[in-house]
């Protein structure tokens, strides 16, 4: 098989061509722009485009398959001599279904808790020596490519995204997958560049739920309103198991977690991440992992790729950052801090980076999302407005779309130099992103923090 990527610098696209290279497939690609840790990955494998830009002459008949990326146009030259020459183009979801159609597809859906979930379930898969295929959206540690494919795994583990899968290919890319296996963690609308409205986004989560195999299983968080009411719906369709978080106390090193008459210690914590490891646990007990092997399989997990990730401890401080973005990761996140850590003060800064967190439309979503900080700074950059080409926000309308009890800086200088004149004795600092804070150096910071203390 020859494979060519257009756009094969985008973080899942790359993964997806490293996989298949080492697959035995024959993989060229093209990009206008390659960032880092893409380029050095795809060079490390020797498929990394000899010059950046496209390239016609490189679409030819010999090639079996174009997977097309986000990233690229529709009226991309490449793309327009593939159709030309009636190559098969995919978008990557399609391909990833294409590779995984004969095994059992566990698909991983929510609009928070998907890479959470499905490190958690890799995990205990991981520690148990099951042999499986997977796709994560992100990167995790230990891993040196989030796609795995292989002829003899029977399994494949699929985070759902719902975003869009290709510029031609309109359709969420959770919907490509048709799971034996799905679960939905909880729906909070996002994304409101392509979803309009809240229906809109919810009706996206049903059509997930209608495309799992009729003799395949949905397992859902009924603390969810809307996810139980899919979980109701489907009932009658398909096998489904429902979840709640499950009962906990918190320790000096993270959980001690109580399942059936057993107790089991845990460097999770938070109710957020909790009700996402009943979930994991949900899953790998369909497809075959007793929940008692799972939950001991959990006792060193210590968290996803930039969710909770601890940057510097000392003994009366700890700072965290998290790639907390919207309103209901912003919610679950602060309050998994205080939960953890009630009689410490609380710190806690965002940066408004999406598409739609900078959209005034959508600030009223936030309201009250980090009112269980006891100081909360939410930051925006002017400049990253007018970039995206979006209508000016101000302070003012950041400030009420929180519900207020916030401090709003347009500056990182203003941002640091609060952080730096603070007493930080029995006190929490939590950095949350899904861009890079306008550069701040978490770690630099946190070592600043630690010696003075």
């Amino acid at each position: 098989m020859n494979v060519h990527f257009i756009a094969i610098g985008g973080s899942a696209m790359h993964n997806l061509a490293i996989a298949l290279s080492r697959k035995g497939t024959k993989v060229t690609g093209s990009d206008d722009e390659i960032f880092e840790p893409s380029r050095t990955r795809l060079a490390n494998q020797g498929i990394l485009p000899e010059n950046l830009g496209w390239n016609v002459d490189a679409i030819t008949r010999d090639i079996d398959a174009v997977i097309l990326g986000m990233h690229a146009r529709i009226d991309n030259p490449e793309l327009l001599k593939a159709k030309e020459l009636n190559i098969p183009i995919y978008s990557y979801p399609e391909y990833l279904y294409e590779q995984s159609k004969d095994k059992i597809r566990v698909v991983i859906g929510g609009s928070h808790g998907k890479t959470t979930i499905t490190s958690m379930l890799l995990h205990a898969i991981n520690k148990l020596g099951i042999n499986v295929d997977y796709m994560v959206g992100a990167q995790l540690e230990g891993y040196d490519c989030m796609v795995k494919l292989s002829e003899d795994a029977k399994i494949m583990i699929l985070e759902g995204d719902e975003y869009l899968s290709s510029p031609i290919d309109r359709r969420p890319k959770f919907h490509l997958y048709q799971p034996t296996i799905a679960i939905i963690s909880g729906i909070a609308w996002d994304h409101i560049n392509v979803f309009p409205t809240f229906e809109n986004y919810v009706e996206q989560f049903d059509i997930f739920c209608s495309l799992i195999d009729p003799n395949g299983q949905l397992i859902y968080n009924n603390e969810d309103e809307e996810v139980n009411k899919l979980g109701q719906k489907y009932s009658s369709k398909v096998k489904t198991t429902p979840y709640t978080t499950p009962t906990f106390v918190p320790t000096e090193n993270g959980t001690l977690l109580s399942f059936e008459g057993k107790d089991f210690e845990l460097k999770t914590f938070g109710p957020h991440n909790l009700q996402n490891l009943i979930g994991a646990m949900h899953l790998g007990e369909a497809i075959g992992i007793h929940t008692t092997d799972f939950l001991n399989a959990m006792s060193d997990f210590t968290g996803a790729g930039k969710r909770l990730q601890k940057v510097t401890e000392k003994a009366d401080f700890v700072m965290y950052k998290d790639f907390a973005h919207s309103p209901s990761k912003l919610k679950a996140t602060t309050n998994a801090i205080k939960h953890q850590y009630p009689t410490r003060k609380v710190v806690a800064c965002m940066e408004l980076h999406t598409f739609s967190s900078l959209q005034k439309e959508f600030l009223p979503q936030y309201k009250n999302a980090m009112e269980k900080a006891d100081v909360a700074i939410v930051f925006f950059s002017p400049e990253v407005v007018r970039h995206k080409k979006l209508e000016p926000i101000s302070k003012e309308q950041v400030f009420d779309g929180f519900g207020g009890n916030i401090l709003v800086m347009n500056e990182t200088t203003e941002v640091l130099s609060f952080i730096r004149t603070q007493n930080w004795e029995n006190s929490v600092l939590l950095m949350m992103s899904s861009g890079n804070f306008d550069g701040i150096d978490y770690d630099k910071l946190g070592e600043d923090l630690n010696n003075k203390l």
